[in-house]
């Protein structure tokens, strides 16, 4: 095995360290052939030499793929010669499958190539400027946003979601000057290195956040009693009595386990309810400062940038158990009541909408505004077969209806969706105005599903529904389970070790996490999230279904995980820094196999610019797509291992890990 990669330590990718061993500093203004800075710590001399080296090894490979086509071509024409007819016949047989591996040959060596976009190239990529500290593509950036303090206080801007291949950022998204390495799990539910996040002086001016966390002099608390004024704990404790319940330690009972929260404050709902088994997501506009999203991830607790404007949120139909939103700035009686359709799209039948707000207080409904706007959303909800369960003050819960007959007994909008219609395709949809009613196999009530922890692992009916055979199933988590173990030995203590500790460092006190926040780029059927919370790792993992692979993300949500379906070639919706490891089985291979819109290149840049200081990257695929992506990883400046899994197995395994990258 190489040595060993620790935390802290720059190896194989660290070209700041060659640099001062070289005497040399890399020039910021000296551009790259391939669009990205040089980064590196060559002369221009050097970077001749590159070029040339380069333009050799392409030279190279066309040489070889020629060689190989013309020593099948003198291969055949040995086999014929002299020969009868049938072993004529036998010879054409072999040479036609010896044609076919020649051809692999060939298209293999090219495709690494492309699929390097670049990777034969040694620049280093270059660090961003300043103001791509906090840059997210797709959405409203800063360097050319309006100054959101001179709009006042109370001012919500919606940021529609763009993507274009000129919003991407070229270069490595460094880290703020002042960042330091995050609080781990679970001290991270209370506290957070302030300088990790952006926030300006105007939110705590105008008192919209200040309830919600307490700033220090170099750190952000979150009392577990500041998102609601009665505490966290008594509200959802409240909520749970409202449906029925003793307590909240009694939802996973009642069928519910995945939440959507929507503008979560900063995560402190979901960071109790995870206490109690469930998952919370939390989704929230893109914000150029005091981001919900950001700060909810450095703490550890799953969100996502999203917004109800006027596309579908990236979840499949009848994902979550309960939606929740407290004071919440959607306007629900709007646009004939269509962002409560969404909600319906989402809610599982028999699942909660719980919403807090002053609209519907008595003082509130004295004004005649308030009072038409509550009628609308009560009417609304009515037609949507919603049953209102309890009122206690701001507070309402409405239970989706588990009645299949509800639908077509109404007499009024919204109208049922005609059978043409997909609603399983969820990727950035416009908002649909109608109901998808009860046709999908999954339109089950959540109190017939299996309850969690039983959940995750389906069941053969509950299997037939999205498809799969159980035997594959079952495969699948049998691998995923040795996958994960093999991951432990091969690695520990450098990744996953519950005790990580660095040179110089005290022994810290378990339970200690060094991972928290993991994404899985192809996520399948969502067996490494299963295999990881089986092995008892306190982690939570953002399953992404690519959207040129299979959608098994409703399979994944019917097994009480979380995910989104993504175009890997646009950006992810979060913020930098905010994932510890990023994870990719045979996503090499999936991209290998479409038409490619965008280059390795592009994508790993879109991984370091997500993924924190110091964190991993894990990717499983053939050897020959893992030492291509290798060089990639060497212009980001990754440290890269290949370690070899199996001998009989002709895929390896790439471990890399992102540098701190010090302006």
């Amino acid at each position: 095995m190489s040595r060993p990669l620790y935390r802290g330590f720059s190896g194989g990718g660290g070209g700041k360290d060659r640099c001062a061993d070289e005497g040399r500093h890399y020039d910021p203004k000296e551009p790259s052939e391939n669009g990205i800075g040089a980064g590196g710590c060559g002369t221009p001399a050097r970077g001749r030499k590159r070029h040339l080296a380069a333009a050799a090894a392409r030279i190279g490979v066309l040489v070889l793929a020629a060689a190989a086509l013309v020593g099948s071509v003198a291969w055949a024409g040995s086999l014929y010669a002299g020969r009868g007819a049938a072993a004529a016949m036998a010879a054409a047989s072999a040479h036609r499958g010896y044609r076919r591996l020649q051809e692999q040959l060939v298209t293999d060596l090219l495709d690494i190539g492309a699929l390097a976009g670049g990777g034969l190239r040694s620049r280093e990529a270059e660090a961003c400027a300043a103001e791509y500290e906090n840059h997210v593509p797709c959405y409203y950036n800063g360097s050319d946003a309006v100054d959101v303090s001179d709009l006042g206080g109370g001012v919500v801007i919606s940021y529609e979601r763009q993507c274009s291949r000129e919003g991407r950022a070229t270069c490595l998204v460094a880290p703020p000057r002042a960042y330091r390495t995050p609080v781990r799990w679970p001290s991270s539910k209370e506290f957070i290195w302030k300088d990790n996040v952006r926030i300006s002086g105007h939110e705590f001016s105008s008192g919209s956040l200040f309830k919600r966390m307490m700033v220090e002099e170099d750190q952000i608390s979150f009392p577990s009693d500041a998102h609601m004024s009665d505490g966290v704990e008594d509200y959802a404790h409240q909520i749970a009595e409202m449906i029925g319940l003793r307590n909240e330690f009694n939802f996973n009972e009642a069928g519910v386990r995945t939440v959507l929260d929507i503008e979560c404050g900063f995560g402190t709902m979901g960071a109790h309810l995870f206490e109690r088994d469930l998952l919370t997501m939390c989704i929230a506009n893109y914000e150029a400062s005091g981001s919900q999203v950001q700060i909810t991830l450095e703490r550890g607790i799953p969100a996502l940038i999203g917004s109800f404007a006027s596309k579908q949120l990236p979840y499949p139909y009848l994902s979550f158990d309960m939606v929740h939103c407290a004071r919440c700035n959607i306007e629900w009686d709007k646009n004939d009541g269509i962002f409560l359709v969404e909600v319906d799209r989402l809610l599982r039948p028999g699942g909660y909408f719980v919403w807090t707000s002053s609209l519907h207080t008595h003082r509130a409904l004295r004004d005649k505004e308030n009072q038409k706007k509550w009628a609308t959303i009560r009417d609304l909800a009515n037609n949507l077969c919603w049953e209102i369960l309890s009122q206690q003050e701001e507070t309402i819960v409405w239970k989706k209806t588990n009645k299949r007959d509800c639908y077509s007994s109404r007499k009024s909008e919204p109208v049922l969706c005609a059978r043409s219609h997909d609603p399983e395709l969820p990727y950035y949809k416009p908002l649909n105005p109608c109901i998808a009613g009860t046709r999908s196999k999954r339109w089950i009530p959540i109190e017939h599903r299996t309850t969690w922890p039983s959940q995750a692992r389906l069941n053969s009916t509950e299997l037939d529904i999205h498809g799969v055979n159980s035997e594959v199933f079952g495969e699948d988590t049998s691998t995923w389970d040795s996958m994960v173990r093999n991951y432990w030995s091969l690695l520990s203590p450098l990744i996953f070790s519950d005790h990580p500790k660095r040179p110089g460092d005290e022994e810290p006190h378990p339970p200690f996490n060094m991972l928290r926040n993991v994404l899985d780029m192809n996520a399948h059927f969502g067996g490494f999230n299963a295999a990881l919370l089986k092995s008892g790792k306190s982690v939570w993992v953002m399953n992404v279904v690519p959207i040129n692979a299979p959608n098994y993300l409703p399979l994944i949500f019917d097994r009480g995980f979380i995910g989104v379906q993504h175009d890997w070639c646009e950006a992810f919706p979060t913020y930098p820094r905010t994932y510890d490891m990023v994870h990719a089985d045979g996503f090499l291979s999936l991209e290998k196999r479409q038409k490619r819109r965008c280059s390795t290149l592009d994508i790993f840049l879109e991984v370091d610019r997500i993924l924190r200081p110091e964190g991993w990257i894990i990717i499983r695929d053939t050897a020959p797509l893992i030492e291509a992506a290798r060089s990639v990883a060497a212009q980001l400046r990754w440290d890269a291992r290949i370690l070899d899994l199996d001998i009989a197995s002709d895929e390896k395994l790439l471990v890399c890990q992102k540098p701190f990258l010090k302006k």
